[in-house]
């Protein structure tokens, strides 16, 4: 059996899991991970509200515990939210995290548009160990920047995009210069036509994932953008992880009909390294669940600005998003996006002052968007990639129409819209 097969199955899966935690802990800065993050995840401490929604369900046609859960968040008239784990009024499972203040200076912190890491807030969950949620670390005004970043900069070339599929490459030069006069005067008709970037799913930087042969190849790299890297190498400073480089980063753009199946991110060679992952708009549900699909996950909201960081145990945990809300403040945007960032940036910032016009056309996509950004390290230091015959490492990635088939195995790291 290979090796990649063998990983894939559950049992394999949590002694990999085993290993990761000690290679992941030797990383974290100040020593060792804490006692609570090393802890096998006891199922009794999983939350009673989790559980008593778990309960309610019906077993339907073999469905595993995972499978229940993400279609009762999915469905539109799922009303009954309380089971969702809100990390801004912590409770219950939810406990303080210590991160490493003194691995990232305040200067730096501000080059990259945070809040000193001595300001932050940082949460773990009961039998998640490695599970590191952190509400809203940005300076005002600040994730306008990574907002125009995802729409304007990262989807052109050399970068790949699901647009590349099935339009001709002169075609997707330029999605932001072809859509922003659409987006300006778009109505709230669900009649008019979309723009590109309303078609826009997924954007790969750096090593472009394939979502082919679900593997990652030396020969079809980018380079990565340096402020993104930049910002990622903070906050996993900040968690522990210093020395952390961004390597590959998916983009995915979710509407209010979007969800992101079941899935485990394992493609990356070491993952002894955190996934990160950082969000933009409007909200949405997050399940984290367990080795198996079987086990019932927990939901949390993410809200704009949040970000999660999955390391050590929870590395490897099966995860989805179900659904996207409205931000909870009732408003077109939260008001966080409001906010107009500082004339007096610091020197080296990596943060870019966006014109009025600019912002006007973001703020509109976001009325009824989310962006999410998540990065990863694909190699260890000196690792390479095996070598493979036949292939060229580029691979297509899989059109459209597989992403609205529920069961689908290519499904599980790409967007759906399913209805």
């Amino acid at each position: 059996m290979s090796k990649s097969r063998l990983e894939r199955r559950p049992a394999a899966r949590a002694v990999l899991a085993a290993a990761i935690l000690g290679a992941a802990a030797e990383r974290r800065a100040g020593g060792p991970a804490p006692p609570r993050q090393c802890a096998a995840p006891p199922a009794a401490l999983r939350g009673l509200a989790k559980m008593a929604v778990a309960a309610a369900l019906t077993r339907e046609g073999g469905e595993d515990a995972f499978r229940r859960l993400f279609r009762f968040y999915r469905q539109r008239d799922a009303s009954d939210l309380r089971g969702v784990v809100d990390f801004s009024v912590p409770g219950g499972q939810v406990f303080r995290s210590q991160l490493s203040i003194s691995s990232v200076s305040d200067q730096d912190a501000y080059r990259a548009g945070l809040q000193p890491v001595s300001q932050w807030k940082a949460y773990g969950l009961n039998g998640y160990p490695g599970f590191i949620f952190i509400p809203n670390p940005f300076l005002p005004g600040c994730q306008r920047h990574w907002v125009k970043q995802c729409l304007k900069l990262y989807p052109q070339k050399p970068n790949v995009c699901n647009l590349d599929l099935h339009m001709a490459p002169e075609k997707t030069i330029d999605l932001w210069g072809q859509s922003k006069e659409q987006l300006r005067r778009k109505g709230s008709s669900k009649r008019e036509p979309r723009s590109l970037l309303e078609k826009l799913r997924w954007v790969t930087l750096g090593y472009h994932y394939n979502w082919d042969t679900k593997k990652y190849s030396a020969n079809h790299h980018t380079p990565f953008p340096s402020d993104l890297a930049f910002l990622s190498e903070q906050v996993a400073a900040a968690c522990g992880f210093r020395g952390f480089q961004a390597q590959a980063g998916i983009l995915n753009y979710y509407h209010f009909d979007s969800s992101l199946g079941i899935h485990v991110d394992e493609s990356e060679l070491d993952h002894s390294w955190p996934l990160l992952s950082f969000s933009f708009g409007q909200s949405s549900i997050f399940l984290l669940g367990g080795l198996k699909r079987e086990e019932a996950p927990t939901a949390m909201f993410m809200h704009s600005g949040d970000i999660m960081v999955m390391s050590g145990f929870s590395r490897l945990l099966y995860h989805a998003v179900p659904r996207v809300l409205p931000n909870p403040e009732g408003t077109a945007l939260p008001s966080c996006l409001d906010q107009a960032l500082s004339s007096d940036l610091p020197v080296g910032s990596v943060i870019e002052h966006s014109s009025d016009e600019d912002w006007q056309v973001c703020a509109k996509y976001l009325q009824s968007s989310r962006i999410n950004m998540t990065i990863r390290q694909v190699l260890a230091e000196g690792q390479k990639f095996p070598e493979e015959s036949g292939r060229d490492g580029k691979g297509r990635a899989p059109s459209e129409d597989s992403q609205h088939q529920e069961n689908s195995r290519a499904k599980r790291l790409k967007l759906n819209t399913e209805s």
